[in-house]
């Protein structure tokens, strides 16, 4: 209940600077954001980097609520891939922000196709970096009986799969036993539909969706098996922070899928912004960040 409050406190401050400051950026700025200004942005402090795994993209860094004791529940923050890949560090800056509200950061690299890796690489090293959090509680204060799982674009994609794959059967190259329990998704301009995706226009996503499902070899019914919407229903709650104007992901496709999900029983908050595109849900301050704010809150702390 003390952690609660407190990120409640920090959540209510972090409102009034941050709505001051989004009015300011909307009235000076041209359009929407773009990855520039993304890896233009301010850089976090620096916190260790934790290997979950002996390759080298296989790391993770954990950050804790600065000052107030634990054990703090966890936000698992998964990067997507659909500019490049060389600059993975572009959710510290949320990663940072977002351990002020009480809650403990867990952004993770992983393998990607870019790298030669197996299709399989990239769902076998998010999952392998999740239940790897139960190591990190042997010597950090985190309670794991509160894990939400957030993503952008792709990793959003990643972030729905880490909530479906207690599903898996043995046999299955993606099974495990005993999973980590995912309590809850956050997706920021998250793919959920890999077929709709696919044929986005123009869309460097859709370039990533061929890339993680194999392109024209994938195996058939490759995609409807690791497709979000058609992984549904989810069992846990859902909430979704998209632009109104993101040309990558268009907004059409999440509300599509939040229509599904709640006809088929799962619970969904779907907060789409006007004035806002693909890079927004991932920027402190931007015109998204209230409604981000506000999932987390409502994920990590408010009892079920």
């Amino acid at each position: 209940m003390k952690l609660r409050l407190f990120a409640l406190a920090v959540f209510s401050a972090a409102l009034a600077a941050c709505s001051s400051t989004t009015e300011r950026s909307s009235a000076d700025a041209s359009g929407l954001l773009t990855w520039r200004d993304v890896r233009g942005l301010p850089a976090a402090t620096p916190v260790p980097q934790l290997q979950y795994g002996p390759e080298p993209r296989q790391f993770g860094e954990l950050r804790l609520p600065p000052g107030v004791p634990g054990p703090f529940p966890v936000l698992i923050l998964i990067p997507g891939d659909c500019e490049t890949s060389d600059d993975d560090g572009y959710l510290r800056p949320l990663a940072e922000s977002l351990a002020t509200l009480g809650v403990a950061t867990w952004m993770i690299d992983y393998r990607r196709a870019a790298d030669d890796a197996d299709w399989r690489d990239s769902f076998r090293d998010v999952a392998l970096a999740t239940d790897h959090l139960s190591s990190l509680a042997q010597e950090y204060p985190l309670n794991l009986k509160r894990v939400v799982a957030a993503g952008h674009a792709g990793g959003g994609e990643l972030a729905l799969w880490l909530a479906a794959r207690k599903r898996l059967r043995e046999g299955d190259p993606l099974y495990v036993r005993k999973p980590q329990a995912i309590h809850g998704v956050i997706g920021l301009a998250a793919i959920t539909d890999l077929e709709a995706q696919r044929v986005v226009p123009q869309s460097a996503c859709a370039q990533a969706v061929e890339a993680l499902t194999g392109g024209a070899v994938a195996e058939p019914g490759r995609v409807a098996a690791l497709s979000p919407i058609a992984l549904l229903p989810l069992g846990v709650p859902q909430w979704f922070v998209h632009g109104a104007e993101d040309a990558q992901v268009p907004a059409g496709q999440v509300m599509h899928y939040a229509e599904t999900a709640r006809r088929k029983g799962d619970r969904v908050t779907l907060g789409v912004t006007s004035n806002a595109g693909h890079y927004e849900p991932v920027v402190p301050a931007s015109a998204t960040w209230m409604t981000l704010q506000q999932a987390v809150i409502a994920a990590l702390h408010d009892p079920k």
